[in-house]
């Protein structure tokens, strides 16, 4: 099973604040951390693009803050993060920068997950790192979500990650080796290795146990499980207690995989197929209709006319001038803009629009053709 770690070309991995900051002293695990960044760059130097998704802001805020154990108040919380993320984010960027990585630093709220434009605003921001061969280093922007507006684990916020990404391996560090038929410290408790199918036993199983230093427990996971594999990924869940996890992972230690029955591009292109309602229309020309049969995107230069209104990341239906729908797909352009460029030749876009926008009007990887 460790072969589906082993061939990630897109890897998130969770690191849980039980695993980054130790509880007596509320300091930071440099050899653990380091040891990750190790096995992390491994995957890297193979061609894998990585993502991080790290707890840890306030369990090291708090510290230097000098706050009470216990539960903190919500400004507390906000406090101890925005004195703990500066920590954090530097230990993540000097062990990166050990294997000459590039980190960047990624602040999210659940909105940015949730509404369309801030997701692909999101999304953008991740690619680009990632084309530029950056590690993003994710948490939750606790200093200014409230408890309305968070997500309050990392684990749903990783998957959601991955899933934004179109990731293809998932994994969550944590101060457990996996999924156990009962509390792990119960007689005849046995490890689940693998999960094909999130029944109403595999939840019962998940329990609401929360670890010490994180918000997060076992429910999480498996609602972190539901949201990887159904956007194409596997996801693992496994010890961090010892240095470098992913290896211990890799020669066999004990774990729960969660497998998904799809790839991710399968995954996105059957949502977009079944799941979204177009809110507009795109008609194009014959020589468009070709490029799409031949598995290429939409260009604008391809484009007739336009129908309804759609702002960019919509689902709109891409017909011929017959009427005929060809295909469906996440527009690049909010209506307006796509007016001003259609007919015309992708190098035009930048002095039509002012901007330097995509030269695809619909990207084939955000395009299903119907029927097919």
């Amino acid at each position: 099973m460790s072969e589906r770690l082993a061939g990630a070309r897109r890897l998130t991995v969770k690191v849980g604040s039980s695993l980054l900051v130790d509880p007596d002293s509320g300091t930071l695990k440099a050899e653990w951390l380091q040891s990750l960044v190790d096995d992390l760059a491994s995957f890297r130097a193979r061609g894998a693009d990585i993502l991080i998704v790290t707890s840890g802001a306030i369990a090291l805020g708090r510290r230097v803050l000098k706050l009470a154990a216990g539960p903190l108040k919500l400004e507390e919380s906000q406090a101890a993060a925005a004195v703990g993320q500066i920590a954090l984010a530097r230990a993540w960027q000097q062990g990166l920068q050990s294997h000459k990585l590039v980190a960047g630093q990624v602040l999210l709220t659940l909105a940015d997950t949730e509404e369309r434009r801030r997701y692909l605003n999101a999304r953008a921001t991740l690619t680009t790192l990632l084309g530029h061969k950056a590690v993003p280093v994710i948490n939750e922007n606790d200093t200014v979500a409230t408890s309305e507006i968070r997500y309050g684990d990392n684990d749903r916020l990783a998957a959601r990650v991955s899933s934004m990404m179109s990731g293809d391996c998932l994994v969550l560090l944590s101060d457990v080796d996996g999924l156990y038929t009962a509390a792990p410290d119960r007689p005849g408790a046995r490890l689940i290795p693998e999960v094909r199918d999130l029944t109403p036993e595999i939840e019962a199983m998940a329990g609401k146990a929360v670890s010490g230093l994180g918000s997060g427990g076992m429910a999480t996971k498996i609602e972190a499980a539901r949201i990887a594999t159904a956007a194409g990924a596997h996801m693992v869940i496994a010890s961090g207690r010892k240095l470098n996890p992913l290896t211990s992972i890799l020669d066999g230690a004990l774990c729960t995989w969660f497998v998904s029955q799809a790839s991710p591009l399968a995954a996105r292109k059957r949502w977009i197929a079944g799941s979204l309602v177009p809110t507009g229309r795109i008609v194009i020309d014959a020589g468009a209709e070709k490029a799409l049969a031949a598995g290429k995107s939409l260009l604008p230069a391809g484009v007739k006319r336009l129908e309804g209104q759609f702002s960019r990341g919509d689902a709109v239906s891409i017909v011929s001038e017959r009427g005929h729908e060809i295909a469906r797909g996440l527009v690049a352009y909010d209506r307006a803009d796509a007016e001003r460029i259609i007919g015309r030749r992708s190098a035009e876009i930048a002095a039509l629009l002012g901007f330097g926008g995509r030269d695809e009007m619909v990207h084939r990887d955000d395009l299903v053709r119907s029927g097919g």
